[in-house]
């Protein structure tokens, strides 16, 4: 797990070190660079599998540079399958180059990249004009891609074929983004503060994209909260070539992996239940791949302690070590804190709890704004309890995902209500975006593959019309991979710490896009299904049948009231800041926080310089 950059358009390292060094947080063991005429690559390293070797940038003997962030899981059986490959290293990432030289450097039938001198801009993007055409050089690419297993965002230079291949992994959970600068140069990189060593790149606020954050409560799409940068979508192939004038510009994009949400009509918990606890287990065994020491994020909430529950049975298959689990809340009366000891004492597990001083959501506000790069305040427990478990090891297991596929959240069991919601947050907006975010967002905003705005509309009454669609939405639109999952990106990577995703695994989302829906949700029960294969492992029924709680509010109720206590009567001058996101603002004075933090941060002074100063600093230096 790494820190990746690049820049297509300028060879200079300098610059793409100076991004890298912006992501030293996220790669901690070491910084590198690479770079040719018109390419430079940049990786700040963590290292976890093949300690020694596999240093990034890395490159092959077909003339191909790669630079990756995330774990190709089933690695060791692609490198039995490309044994002609000429192996410089023992790790994972090195079978991106081997299936890319398969692909491309044994076939001869492979066409030529395209031309893109006919290029002309569109949104923030210079495109090739068949770049979104069927057939598209980055469709070239979707076979072998698809043979990676894992979690990844990478960028692969071809300098045989001068191309640059931007990829991401099915779900997202690896980052990837991307700007033009005024000149024509494409930067990459694994967070936007990255983009800030570049001179000609300045942050500003992407008012729209704010808009849908506040009123959906995360991103949509492939926006961001600043304009102009945008994300590789997820299970997204993107190749990029300079045109006639020295421009980077768009030549293909292609979708290697679709994600279906598919009820099916019946569900038996006597034969359904194991199998789907298997593939649970199976998730969690690719993820305990690591050469340095693993342990589990437990908030004592029903999806986390399933990851502790089959934490023995995973160890056993794989050969690895049992992995012990880490735990912080307010006090020791805290129920999650109670939760989760009771979990570690019945599965044997070893566990090391702390609990967060008085003041400790003051000092660490300030460094959640500034690795999140969102307005999230509620999950301040994130970054003290990353950097406990950090100390000790480099890679943790946690429990996200679970609510997204097994229907976990309050909103699912009443969606007219969440409906509502949303429509009257737009509506008492009066934003001028408002209306074309429900209607059409192409009238106002380029929309399309590899926009920020993929979808051409988003009605909260028909993507939220029923569970089906909910999940699905949510799956695709923004709030597992804009929200949860950057969240644990982020706020792990601060401290050097990776985290995976076991409900994610490719076997464990397969048996779970064909639960019934009234396995999910039914009345004012959740997750039914998967409490029936949690009811199958030792975890006490106290846990099994435990209800969803919020994670901020549940871990921490009383620090974060008085946080809230504090800061809220501020909350409505901070809002007004914002005339066309006031009224939206007011009704959400944690966000009108979280926002004033994040221009704080973020946008004043170019965005850089003021991550080291103090909350009250940051809240009340507007000059």
């Amino acid at each position: 797990m790494c820190g990746i950059t690049a820049i297509l358009g300028d060879g200079d390292t300098s610059l793409t070190r100076e991004m890298a060094d912006l992501l030293s947080h996220r790669g901690p063991d070491g910084i590198r660079v690479w770079g040719d005429e018109v390419c430079s690559l940049g990786h700040s390293r963590l290292s976890i599998v093949d300690l020694l070797g596999s240093d990034q940038p890395m490159g092959s003997e077909h003339g191909c540079w790669l630079v990756q962030n995330g774990e190709i899981y089933n690695f060791r059986s692609l490198r039995e399958k490309y044994s002609g490959y000429d192996w410089r290293t023992k790790g994972d990432g090195e079978v991106i180059l081997a299936a890319h030289w398969s692909a491309f450097h044994l076939n001869t039938n492979i066409p030529s990249p395209a031309d893109p001198s006919r290029s002309s801009l569109s949104g923030y993007l210079r495109r090739y004009s068949g770049a979104s055409l069927p057939n598209n050089p980055a469709s070239a690419h979707v076979e072998w891609v698809s043979k990676l297993d894992g979690i990844w965002g990478f960028a692969l230079w071809d300098s045989k074929r001068q191309e640059l291949i931007l990829c991401r992994d099915p779900l997202g959970v690896k980052p990837l983004l991307r700007t033009l600068t005024p000149s024509g140069e494409l930067l990459v990189a694994s967070e936007a503060k990255a983009f800030r060593a570049h001179p000609d790149y300045v942050p500003k606020i992407d008012e729209n994209a704010m808009l849908a954050r506040l009123a959906f409560e995360y991103p949509l799409d492939e926006t961001t909260l600043f304009e102009g940068v945008s994300q590789v979508a997820p299970a997204t192939i993107e190749t990029w070539s300079l045109d006639s004038e020295g421009r980077a510009t768009l030549t293909g994009v292609a979708t290697y992996s679709t994600e279906r949400i598919v009820p099916g009509d019946t569900w038996n918990p006597e034969l359904d239940a194991p199998a789907l606890l298997e593939s649970l287990c199976s998730s969690i065994g690719d993820r305990l791949m690591s050469d340095v020491p693993l342990g589990i994020i437990l908030s004592g909430g029903l999806d986390s302690s399933m990851v502790a529950g089959l934490a023995h049975k995973a160890s056993a298959q794989t050969g690895q070590p049992v992995p012990e689990c880490w735990t912080v809340a307010e006090d020791e009366d805290n129920p999650d804190f109670r939760a989760a000891e009771d979990v570690c004492s019945a599965l044997d597990l070893g566990h090391h709890t702390s609990t967060l001083e008085d003041d400790c959501f003051r000092r660490t506000l300030p460094s959640l704004s500034w690795h999140g790069e969102d307005l999230d305040i509620s999950v301040l427990f994130f970054q003290p309890l990353f950097e406990k478990m950090s100390s000790a090891v480099t890679v943790g297991l946690c429990g996200q995902g679970a609510d997204e596929l097994h229907g976990g959240y309050p909103r699912y069991r009443n969606l007219v209500g969440h409906q509502e919601l949303i429509s009257s947050r737009l509506s008492a907006s009066r934003h001028p975006f408002a209306e074309h975010l429900v209607n059409d967002i192409s009238a106002v905003e380029d929309q399309g593959l590899a926009q920020p705005w993929r979808a051409q509309k988003h009605n909260p009454a028909e993507v939220f019309s029923d569970l089906t669609s909910t999940l699905q939405f949510e799956m695709d639109h923004g709030q597992l991979t804009n929200f949860q999952l950057r969240l644990v990106d982020r706020h792990s990577m601060a401290h050097g710490l990776e985290v995976r995703v076991p409900f994610l695994g490719t076997a464990h989302r397969q048996a779970s896009n064909t639960i019934p829906n009234d396995w999910r949700v039914r009345g004012q029960q959740e997750k039914l299904a998967l409490r029936a294969a949690a009811a199958l492992t030792d975890l006490p029924k106290s846990i099994v049948n435990r209800p969803k709680l919020p994670a901020g509010t549940a871990t921490t109720p009383t620090l974060l009231d008085e946080l809230m206590t504090e800061l809220k009567p501020h909350a409505r001058e901070w809002a007004a800041s914002y005339p066309r996101l006031e009224r939206i603002l007011k009704t959400q004075p944690d966000m009108a926080i979280g926002l004033r933090l994040f221009e704080s941060l973020h946008i004043i002074d170019g965005g850089l310089g003021r991550e080291n100063k103090g909350l009250w600093d940051l809240l009340e230096d507007f000059s």
